[in-house]
């Protein structure tokens, strides 16, 4: 039996590009009024797979018509033939978003381009003007073309600022009285679910950028019920296994955390508004934890700008009686914690001062300590936690710690500071947390704290009219 000619493949190959390109063309002009069976639509889940062959078959045969002259008939075939299956597949996938929004729409028509672009090649190739100025011209319009449909491809899988330059990403602080769904649910779902529910990528014509636009759902309906936290589409498809192709976010994100569904829980439980505030929660609500939990920053982040201190310093510098740990892994912020030995000697806190700039968190309770010990704690600019506590400290020593402007919690109980210290705690403006019984401060003076700091969490102690309730065996004993 006779083979086939080739060029019986080569005519093929030139009506399969001749009734595609039709294809394509017909699908851009009459867009608004096609409706697809189930099928068809099922087809353009492929785009994601075969978009990869275009792009490198394209090339290659660019490079090979610049560098020896022309490209090989059968490979210009192949790419053309892709690149106009994986067009066609595109717009498929593009009619199940509803509105497509700017980004999609460009992507879609960047991608027609290309294919049409392709196709005039193909022709101009196969009536041997190959090499001609202006079918040079088209290649390297084909090639910058090919760049620009992956750039607005990548933009709309993975959000716009994905094929952006590098640079310092800055995320803005949580104010100390946030709007729960402006300054903490926004935030969750712009980190996790804006770069597939936005503008230009209506997935399950669903958006999730504005407050107004979540409330009104995407095309399953319900996806934020307030008040029941339960049946809300939102929650619901988030406690769904990994593997189920409704569970958000897709496994090729990543996932929320436990407390990220817990805020997003908590929000609708109460009623999901766009004006309720921090400070209208009663302390024991669940979400005022989950708030000031999300407050604190990751402390290999928020120490990663700290100098570098080595295993064998550390070595050197700790004893049986002062302990140096990193706070986590391999960072250089340290915790240090002092235990009173039998013959107390200060310079094993002076020592400290090599490695002051790496201190964030310091305890030095129960220890006699002084003015020379409170000058070296003053040079620990990063300090973010101090414990003082059952010390001798004095208003006057206290006052060396006004520069420590990221201490965040400080314990200075059961001390001889009085309403001295008051001007030096009410400066430290980063000050959340004080644990200030049995001191000198006053009543007055800590009601006039309270008034100038609201924010600051003020421990002091079990209020006088409950002590009488308190058993004597429930104190804690310093005897042996």
């Amino acid at each position: 039996m006779a083979r086939p000619s080739i060029s019986k493949y080569y005519r093929l190959a030139d009506y399969l590009v001749f009734g595609l390109t039709v294809f394509l063309a017909f699908c851009l002009l009459f867009e608004s009024h096609l409706k697809l069976p189930a099928l068809v639509g099922w087809l353009g889940h492929w785009h994601p797979v075969l978009l990869h062959f275009p792009i490198v078959l394209l090339l290659i045969a660019v490079f090979l018509s610049f560098t020896k002259g022309g490209v090989p008939r059968p490979l210009l075939s192949v790419a053309v033939l892709f690149t106009l299956v994986t067009a066609v597949t595109g717009f498929l996938l593009g009619l199940e978003s509803g509105d497509k929004g700017q980004l999609l729409t460009r992507h879609q028509w960047l991608g027609s381009g290309l294919a049409l672009l392709a196709v005039a090649w193909y022709w101009l190739d196969g009536l041997g003007l190959g090499r001609r100025p202006y079918t040079r011209a088209l290649q390297v319009v084909l090639a910058v073309a090919v760049g620009l449909a992956g750039h607005y491809g990548g933009m709309v899988t993975h959000g716009e600022e994905f094929l952006a330059l590098p640079g310092p990403r800055e995320t803005k602080k949580i104010p100390e009285n946030p709007l729960i769904y402006g300054d903490i649910v926004a935030r969750v779902l712009d980190n996790s679910c804006v770069s597939c529910h936005n503008p230009n990528k209506r997935k399950g014509e669903l958006v999730m950028t504005s407050y107004n636009d979540l409330m009104m759902g995407g095309k399953s309906k319900g996806t934020v019920l307030p008040g029941d936290a339960g049946k809300s589409e939102l929650i619901v498809r988030l406690h769904l296994p990994a593997t189920d192709e409704d569970h958000m976010p897709p496994e090729s994100k990543k996932p929320l955390s436990d407390s990220e569904i817990q805020i997003l829980e908590r929000w609708i439980a109460l009623g999901a508004s766009d004006t309720l505030r921090l400070d209208r929660l009663p302390s024991t609500e669940p979400l005022v934890a989950l708030v000031n939990d999300m407050r604190t920053p990751d402390p290999v982040q928020q120490w990663a700008d700290l100098p570098f201190v080595a295993d064998s310093t550390l070595e050197n510098l700790g004893s049986d009686y002062l302990t140096i740990k990193r706070v986590a892994g391999n960072s250089n912020a340290l915790a240090i914690n002092m235990y009173m030995p039998p013959e107390y000697d200060p310079q094993l806190i002076l020592d400290l001062k090599r490695v002051s700039p790496n201190i964030v968190e310091l305890d030095l309770s129960g220890l006699p300590i002084g003015e020379r010990e409170m000058g070296l704690v003053s040079l620990c600019s990063n300090l973010d936690r101090l414990e003082i506590d059952q010390t001798p400290v004095t208003d006057s020593q206290l006052a060396q710690l006004k520069g420590l402007s990221k201490l965040r919690l400080l314990k200075v109980y059961e001390t001889g500071i009085g309403d001295g210290s008051l001007p030096v705690l009410q400066d430290l403006a980063s000050l959340k947390k004080l644990y200030l019984w049995r001191t000198g401060v006053t009543q007055n003076g800590l009601a006039g704290l309270k008034a100038k700091r609201p924010a600051l969490l003020v421990d002091n102690g079990v209020d006088p009219k409950l002590q009488v309730f308190f058993e004597p065996k429930d104190s804690t004993s310093t005897k042996e």
